[in-house]
């Protein structure tokens, strides 16, 4: 029998840190971003749109140069400039299909380092083998795909239960953790740990809120890279806390239809509420 644990407020904000008058925008913490592609450029943005508004130091995006300039005419304080970064997100709005070479070679190092790297949509498939600490966010057929690739069974399963076995295998397998998307997120560590976070809203279901996900979820990391070592098994909670304010920044940008950009935009006071002791549930 597969124990369900609910992820919930205090949960989250026991993960979230106020900056103090002591900080600066290194410790606060850096994200690189190579996300986008000239097919795909809006995904870019809402991920570097997502990460600021979740509160961090900086964001390099560091991707084409089409999301590129997009991403600064949305947030000019986004640095293209290379240097140190607490956390990567990588594979958002691209496809593996036709990734250059080079932008291939240049991913498979990241994912051999030591610097922990959030893993969306067309990333997944360099995900076997890595050795830096990683978090992957697919969705249901993403998940099977990476299974296979992984040599396990990559039948969908459909009842939380065979979801959250399903993620658990995959965390424990590829050690890494896995937050499997849905209208019940399941988060799943390699030590064998797993939660579920039921915040989110059927409005959701909408092209770029996974990219936003994305965004939130490496901010998060990158801000508590800058204070703590993070293995695999350590970015877990974390991505649960990615989802759980996702879900309330999307319910709280409604009621009713709901874009990705309204959802980035929402954060910042689901962030505040849960930082003033609030519950966004409520």
């Amino acid at each position: 029998m597969v124990e369900i644990h609910e992820w919930d407020a205090r949960d989250t904000v026991a993960l979230l840190r106020e900056p103090t008058a002591d900080d600066h925008k290194y410790s606060r913490g850096v994200l690189g971003v190579r996300t986008g592609s000239q097919e795909y450029p809006g995904a870019a943005v809402l991920g570097v749109e997502a990460a600021w508004r979740t509160g961090l130091g900086m964001v390099r995006y560091l991707g084409p140069d089409r999301p590129a300039d997009l991403a600064l005419q949305r947030r000019p304080e986004t640095v293209t400039a290379p240097g140190r970064v607490q956390a990567w997100l990588i594979g958002s709005g691209t496809d593996a299909a036709t990734r250059p070479a080079a932008e291939t070679a240049r991913l498979s190092e990241l994912l051999q380092g030591e610097v922990p790297v959030v893993v969306d949509a067309g990333a997944l498939d360099l995900v076997p083998g890595a050795s830096a600490p990683l978090v992957v966010t697919p969705h249901r057929s993403e998940h099977a795909r990476l299974r296979g690739l992984l040599g396990l069974d990559d039948a969908e399963p459909t009842s939380l239960v065979e979801r959250v076995a399903s993620a658990r295998e995959t965390a424990a397998v590829a050690r890494i953790t896995v937050l499997l998307k849905g209208a019940e997120t399941v988060v799943a560590a390699p030590d064998g740990w797993s939660t579920v976070v039921r915040a989110g809203t059927g409005w959701l279901a909408t092209a770029g809120t996974g990219d936003v996900l994305g965004g939130i979820l490496g901010a998060i990391v990158a801000a508590r890279g800058a204070q703590h070592d993070l293995d695999a098994a350590a970015l877990a909670p974390l991505a649960a806390a990615a989802a759980y304010v996702h879900g309330h920044a999307a319910r709280s940008a409604g009621p009713g239809p709901i874009t990705a950009l309204d959802v980035a935009e929402a954060v910042p006071a689901v962030i505040a509420t849960l930082l003033a002791g609030g519950d966004p549930a409520r």
